[in-house]
């Protein structure tokens, strides 16, 4: 008896979970609820999220992901055990078969750390480790089987990833530590500072969805902020304007396009000729700023497009690396020592 085909994003805001003729099955945020006394899970995913900032001392919400890769590594095993048993099903007894995604700027070690958790978790050995945009650009349809460059830009919750990839392989990539956590961070920091008022990072999220925007926008939006106020200490609330948001958000967005030009700068004459036909595709959910592609396609001058499902792309190209784990693995450079064991 064959076992279940799945794809996995662990990323440092969700987790994705592609179940190969199924689609995806799972997505949920990278949260974990713990006991403190006992050490015991208590909640993960959705139901951890809900209790935020809103827990007794007894109990501590962790975020065992950072910047994409693992901060902590038992609650990550937990988490991976918890989301691949409601993936296949807790009458499965065959350990699924996983592919799943580390960043490409991650070190051997942190990929290994990934490998090895996984399969702590239930998957069955060993865990192929593939590089995040390479699995981006399978889930978002780009045919990298040809001898041509295309550039796939991934931008998670804790990381950036752009890549230039051609015959199932990177052939330049730059990783930076910038991506919607610290969007959400910049607003969190400007409300403080223009307006004394103190906001939690899920209520900046909650700002940068609403109103959020690489570019100003030609109809001003606005949004209610209710926080804490710095100086008396009591409730308040302030209407925040996106125009506001806009000017907080600069300092990440150039960190990105920093990202995006010095790829180019190091990439064969050739496949930027090729990039240029082709444009620059767009994944993950930072992707979905307001105007981040026009801001992009400004700063470097090629045509840039956001992908049809970006927040899925990765988790549904680990699940379509399957299929090519052989040419995957020899355009891996040996000594990147890639965790894709076959």
């Amino acid at each position: 008896m064959l076992g279940k085909q799945l794809g996995v994003d662990l990323g440092t805001a969700n987790v994705l979970v592609y179940v190969k003729g199924r689609g995806i099955v799972i997505n949920e945020p990278s949260i974990v609820a713990v006991a403190r006394h006992s050490n015991t899970i208590v909640a993960v995913g959705n139901e951890a999220r809900e209790m935020e900032g809103r827990t007794p001392d007894a109990i501590n919400v962790i975020r065992p992901m950072r910047h994409g890769v693992i901060a902590d590594y038992l609650t990550t095993e937990a988490m991976l055990r918890y989301l691949i048993a409601k993936a296949v099903g807790r009458l499965s007894f065959v350990k699924p078969e996983v592919v799943i995604c580390a960043p490409v700027g991650a070190t051997g070690v942190e990929r290994r750390a990934v490998q090895e958790a996984c399969e702590a978790a239930g998957a069955r050995r060993p865990v192929h480790v593939i590089p995040e945009p390479l699995a981006a650009a399978l889930g978002a349809r780009i045919p990298i089987d040809s001898p041509q460059g295309h550039m796939v830009v991934d931008i998670g919750g804790g990381r950036t990833e752009a890549a230039i990839i051609s015959l199932y392989g990177i052939v330049v990539s730059e990783s930076v530590r910038v991506a919607g956590d610290r969007f959400d961070e910049a607003i969190v920091n400007h409300v403080k500072r223009r307006h004394n008022l103190i906001i939690g990072e899920r209520t900046a999220e909650e700002v940068k969805i609403a109103i959020g925007s690489a570019l100003p926008l030609e109809e001003e939006l606005t949004y209610e902020v209710r926080g804490r106020d710095q100086i008396t200490g009591l409730p308040r609330s302030i209407t925040i304007t996106a125009a506001e948001v806009c000017q907080a958000l600069q300092e990440p967005l150039q960190a990105i396009v920093g990202a995006i030009r010095s790829v180019f700068e190091r990439t064969p004459p050739e496949l930027v000729s090729d990039i240029i036909d082709h444009g620059i595709v767009l994944v993950g959910g930072g992707a979905m700023l307001r105007n981040l592609d026009r801001l992009i396609t400004q700063a470097v001058g090629i045509p840039c497009y956001v992908a049809e499902n970006p927040l899925t792309c990765v988790a549904m190209g680990a699940g379509v690396a399957l299929e090519y784990l052989e040419l995957i693995k020899r355009a891996m450079p040996p000594e990147e020592e890639w965790a894709v064991a076959l």
